[in-house]
């Protein structure tokens, strides 16, 4: 599997699902984030703790966000390491 960017990766979710987001709007493509993370959360307290299937809600919560980010109008890279990659990171 070969590497791939943040801006790759949104730049893949603008190109396979900005038309439907868009049709979607805002606030509903924000709730599948937020029912994405919920079945994050699920995954992360099973007792079982399930590798894959937390690996699986992480890429959906990721696919969510940068969804979130085209409607916004928002390069989530730029973003990151605006906030993260400054000489004192953020506690």
């Amino acid at each position: 599997m070969g590497d791939i960017t943040l801006r790759q990766a949104q730049d893949l979710m603008r190109k396979y699902y900005y038309e439907r987001d868009s049709r979607r709007g805002l606030y509903a493509t924000f709730t599948w984030l937020v029912e994405e993370v919920g079945e994050l959360a699920e995954a992360i307290l099973e007792k079982k703790r399930d590798k894959e299937a937390i690996e699986e809600e992480i890429a959906d919560v990721l696919a969510w966000l940068l969804s979130l980010s085209n409607l916004l109008g928002i390069d989530a890279e730029e973003a990151f390491k605006k906030k993260y990659l400054n000489p004192e990171p953020p506690l």
